[in-house]
């Protein structure tokens, strides 16, 4: 089992990366200073999949645990849901020193971060991630948050885990669109820190797409490594973690623009990424030629490199809406060369909109 450390003082956690961790986690969870009172938030998908064998373990061990269980899919992560948390989480008796336990995507750990950050001021709270994106991605640094009408992620907060579970064999049983989205992410990390760990990418891209244990592992611990460093140094985002949201800016307004119905997040992203990549290239930061090496990349592992059924003006509304713009101002996160960024406010309008029309958006 491998294990990093996130280091954050009070709040540090480690994450831990192998096969069949669910019975670690459950461990943890029993044997750790909390009280024997576990609430488990799950997906159906999750549930029909695991659902027997998270029963057998958690009913081996001396607590009092409820599973519950809510539709998979983006729309899920609303504050309806959350109330529905909030009173199963009252009706099981929660107390301060209880556990709420995530398995499954970003959109589980999500909403029961969120749900355990604002209960009671605050219980316990267990990262089990199920897809390749959580994995990497939102599993990591206690962004927790529910989604309103009118934008993602708006309503939240900085929430860490007491530890996160990485159980790569859950990979396995993965639909291969949700193997792709994550990859997303993936790439996200060699474009911002890491320019080996790009080149790794692009000469690995069979044994990724063909799900070797192995070559998983290796991009996990990786994504996983980039992201505990960057958080470490900013947990709240202040500054460095910025750099995270390579690609997000768009995707979001993507997400936003197309109901939240036709791209995945991590599809979202790989289009945002191409976009973000133009605009940096439009500005002279970086060489059509390391846009062309993102591209082929994100083509290679089978992503969306284009956008379908949105217009200029309702992506460009959206991009106002999005978290990190302050004062009418968007800051992108725009690509020097791989491994370094450059966070920036001073992107011309017309610029944002050539960029948005070559990666398919139209007028």
């Amino acid at each position: 089992m491998e294990k990093i450390k996130v280091e954050l003082g009070e709040n540090s956690y480690d994450i831990f990366i192998g096969e069949n961790l669910f019975e670690d986690a459950a461990k943890f969870a029993v044997s750790s200073n909390f009280s024997k009172k576990i609430l488990i938030v799950t997906d159906e998908n999750i549930f029909n999949i695991y659902g027997e064998n998270l029963r057998k373990i958690f009913s081996k061990y001396e607590s009092n645990f409820e599973l519950e269980i809510i539709p998979p899919g983006e729309t899920s992560k609303s504050l309806e849901n959350a109330e529905k948390l909030y009173t199963c989480a009252i009706e099981s008796q929660l107390d301060r020193k209880s556990v709420i336990m995530a398995i499954g995507g970003g959109v589980v750990g999500d909403l029961a971060g969120f749900v355990a950050a604002t209960f009671l001021r605050g219980v316990n709270f267990i990262q089990v991630p199920t897809t390749l994106l959580a994995q990497v991605d939102s599993s990591v640094g206690g962004k927790t948050a529910v989604n309103h009408k009118l934008g993602k992620n708006l309503i939240g907060a900085f929430y860490q885990p007491k530890a996160v579970f990485i159980d790569v064999t859950t990979l396995k049983s993965l639909p291969e669109r949700e193997l792709k989205a994550g990859l997303g992410e993936v790439v996200k990390y060699g474009v911002i820190s890491d320019a080996n760990f790009f080149s790794y990418l692009e000469k690995n891209i069979e044994g990724i797409l063909n799900r070797n244990v192995e070559v998983l592992k290796q991009i996990i611990k990786r994504s996983c490594e980039i992201k505990a460093e960057v958080v470490s140094k900013d947990e709240k985002e202040s500054g460095l973690r910025k750099i995270l949201n390579f690609g997000h800016t768009i995707a979001h307004a993507i997400e936003e623009e197309t109901g939240y119905k036709k791209y995945c997040h991590g599809e979202a992203v790989a289009i945002g990424m191409i976009g973000a990549a133009l605009i940096s290239q439009k500005l002279g930061y970086v060489d059509a030629e390391k846009v062309t090496r993102l591209k082929n990349l994100i083509k290679n592992f089978g992503m969306y490199t284009h956008c379908e059924d949105c217009r200029i003006d309702g992506i460009y509304r959206a991009l106002f809406r999005d978290k990190k713009t302050i004062g009418g101002k968007i800051n992108w996160v725009l690509m020097k060369d791989f491994g370094i960024v450059e966070i920036s406010d001073k992107v011309p309008e017309k610029i944002i909109k050539e960029a948005l029309q070559e990666i398919g958006i139209m007028d």
